[in-house]
């Protein structure tokens, strides 16, 4: 009978020991996957043209670093460049909504960017506006983000 009192006894102890030092190992791993996702807050008062025309469905997100623009263009996303001049098509999969910010990791931003022309930036009062061609002859995107009052962009 002793024996298997101690074989009870052991496995009281794995169970105690073990299997939460194994939830907790598996806990910490899926924080560390997930940690690399920035959160990008929305642009306030900024303004999206597609062609001239107001897209009807369209969000912009800023991160810590100015002049880098996460634009949800109807189920599109861009990361715009703007200092680079580049702009980065974005697997939709990747990027996740919560409340009014997004979290995307920038580690997903593929190796090349898409093929764009005829970059323009200019300040236009209050705003700096962004105007760039798809391609050599494609669709024109046209931003105007919000400037600080001592002039320099707020995103």
């Amino acid at each position: 009978m002793k024996s298997n009192a101690a074989g009870f006894s052991s496995l009281r102890i794995f169970r105690r020991l073990i299997v939460p030092l194994l939830l907790l190992g598996a806990a910490a791993s899926a924080l560390r996957a997930g940690g690399d996702k920035a959160v990008w807050k929305p642009v306030q008062f900024a303004i999206v043209r597609y062609n001239d025309d107001a897209p009807a469905s369209w969000n912009m997100f800023h991160g810590e670093k100015k002049g880098v623009l996460l634009l949800r263009l109807w189920r599109r996303y861009l990361l715009v460049n703007v200092q680079e001049q580049e702009v980065f098509e974005i697997d939709p999969g990747t990027v996740k909504i919560q409340g009014e910010n997004a979290e995307w990791a920038p580690s997903d931003a593929p190796s090349e960017p898409i093929e764009t022309s005829e970059w323009k930036v200019r300040d236009v009062g209050p705003m700096q506006r962004v105007r760039f061609r798809f391609g050599a002859s494609g669709n024109f995107l046209d931003i105007q983000i919000p400037r600080m009052p001592n002039g320099k962009p707020a995103y």
